[in-house]
């Protein structure tokens, strides 16, 4: 138990750094901003789903937890 413990924390830190890294710096700047991530913009409707985004963070995420269990 407390191994599940650790891994989020470690998680919850890392999510907080990429949070800082994307609002303060343009290095993460192309999320949300790729081929297969759905917008929709009406008059008075904005519709925003980032699935690209989401997978390859995802694959990112993934990787690093084998890499830790390793």
């Amino acid at each position: 138990m407390k191994e599940i413990s650790t891994i989020l924390i470690i998680f919850g830190v890392l999510i907080i750094l990429i949070g800082l890294l994307m609002r303060y710096t343009s290095i993460l700047s192309f999320l949300g901003k790729l081929p297969g991530d759905i917008r929709v913009e009406k008059s008075n409707f904005k519709f925003f789903f980032p699935i690209t985004s989401m997978i390859i963070i995802s694959i990112i995420i993934n990787i690093i937890i084998r890499i830790f269990k390793k």
